[in-house]
């Protein structure tokens, strides 16, 4: 039979922090993947190309100066995401005591999902302004990986949260 493990925040079976663990892993490698590999290929009039991922896709907001749209996609594209990976990471040490943690944990699970909404939505109105009927869009990896990533933290996220609820 297993056994709970840890005084800290969270008091679950050893097997079931294991899981915890190795789901935050690949979320964590599918983030970094879907950061740095290409999401799409906007091709304009069959002539011009550009492969964008996040990455490039935030340097050459900067390049433009568009700063505020540079913020928004940066923050709940990449820098939310971060936060949450490291602050799980923190919650599911065995030894894991702050206080602060349960809070920043309860802040990010009924907050962090809105903010994948913002960036669809901010996505598609900049695709549709921008493309209209003069460029096709290919889709990629990275888009599949960011997406897969924010599922599985959405997921660990939200038995971590019950698992703290319920009092391990």
């Amino acid at each position: 039979m297993l056994t709970n493990t840890g005084s800290g925040l969270l008091r679950i079976r050893s097997a079931e922090r294991h899981l915890l663990r190795v789901t935050l892993l690949l979320a964590s490698i599918l983030l970094l993947v879907g950061v740095v590999a290409p999401l799409m290929t906007l091709q304009k009039l069959y002539l011009f190309e550009n492969q964008l991922s996040l990455l490039s896709g935030l340097r050459q907001l900067a390049e433009q100066g568009r700063w505020l749209l540079l913020l928004i996609i940066g923050g709940f594209s990449l820098a939310l995401p971060l936060a949450k990976l490291v602050l799980l990471w923190l919650v599911l040490q065995p030894d894991a005591e702050a206080p602060a943690l349960r809070r920043w944990l309860h802040w990010m699970h009924h907050y962090g999902k809105w903010s994948m909404l913002d960036v669809f939505v901010v996505a598609v109105l900049l695709v549709a302004v921008k493309l209209g009927a003069l460029a096709q869009v290919q889709i990629h990896g990275g888009l599949y990986a960011f997406a897969a990533s924010v599922l599985l933290t959405m997921g660990v996220t939200a038995r971590v949260t019950h698992l703290m609820r319920d009092g391990g």
